[in-house]
């Protein structure tokens, strides 16, 4: 109880104020990304989301919420509109084995996407639509190929984080799903240290996110799309990606 009245705090709120490493995203910011898109989109049955950093899986269940509202003319049925939403619509790319398991509990109430508890229906396999492919760095003299990490600091033991994102750790992203998607929106993490002295000071991941987005854009319409992806320590940014027929 506070102040005579129920309070009912959202748990990925409180996530997002603790210190940790791992900056996640708060709910507040997730919408003022989704805010940017277009309002159609919520009404768009055959409209395709990504995240391709998920932590907690915040991004993926506003747009779920969003969805669920849009789509209710469409699938009046609330249970078919679940399935369809969660299945053919949301994907997102965890960034390490326990924000996998997180982002799933998040989404689809249930660390399996296909357990007893899971609000939707249709998933035959434990992972559903949120994945963790753990991948290693590809050297090239002292840096990794696809992020310019260094190899004194992250060439690690098998049991270590690599910091080493599936996203952007691939020559064809658009292999990952098998498909490609019309919105792509997320807070990429960062990892390189970018010479500040103090230690704290990173090099974000983010144009690299970017670049690798672009590769795997898809074809909603003629129009032109402002996807979001926020970086949570030093600054926002945007790119366009422009929607051209498949």
């Amino acid at each position: 109880m506070l102040n005579g009245k129920n309070y009912n705090p959202d748990v990925l709120s409180c996530l997002a104020n603790l210190s940790n490493d791992e900056v996640f995203t708060p709910p507040q910011i997730a919408n003022q990304m989704l805010d940017l898109l277009p309002a159609e989109i919520w009404r768009n049955k055959n409209a395709t989301f990504l995240d391709p950093a998920c932590k907690t899986g915040i991004v993926l269940r506003e747009i779920a919420k969003r969805l669920m509202v849009g789509l209710e003319k469409e699938f009046p049925d609330r249970q078919k509109r679940i399935n369809h939403i969660f299945k053919n619509q949301l994907f997102g790319i965890a960034i390490t084995d326990m924000t996998a398991l997180l982002s799933r509990r998040s989404i689809y109430c249930s660390k399996k996407a296909n357990g007893k508890y899971s609000i939707c229906e249709d998933f035959d396999t434990s992972e559903g639509n949120i994945i963790f492919g753990r991948v290693i760095h590809v050297w090239e003299g002292d840096h990794c190929k696809f992020c310019g990490a260094n190899i004194n600091e992250y060439d690690r033991d098998e049991t270590l984080e690599s910091h080493a994102y599936q996203f952007i750790h691939t020559d064809k992203p658009e292999e990952i799903f098998k498909m490609k998607f019309d919105v792509i929106a997320g807070n990429p993490p960062y990892q390189l240290n970018d010479g500040g002295g103090d230690g704290h000071k990173r090099k974000t991941d983010i144009p690299i996110f970017c670049a690798t987005s672009k590769k795997i854009k898809s074809a909603l319409s003629n129009d032109d799309y402002s996807v979001p992806l926020v970086c949570g320590r030093k600054r926002t940014e945007r790119f366009q990606v422009r929607n051209a027929k498949r």
